[in-house]
């Protein structure tokens, strides 16, 4: 079964940002992601819904 969820470590790498960035964003609510107990899960689908949302909204991330 292939893995649905990313880590912050691998949302990071994926949108070119430092692993700080992508917790102060989870702690402010501003990228969706999922909690489990303490982890913080992501997934691509999601990730690519809210890039592509802030694109066309010309928010500065």
């Amino acid at each position: 079964m292939k893995r649905k969820t990313l880590t912050v470590n691998e949302v990071a790498d994926y949108i070119g940002v430092h692993p700080d960035t992508i917790y102060n964003m989870v702690r402010e609510k501003q990228i969706p992601h999922v909690r489990v107990r303490r982890r913080i899960f992501f997934t691509v689908e999601a990730i690519d819904r809210w890039l592509d949302e802030q694109e066309h909204s010309n928010v500065v991330i």
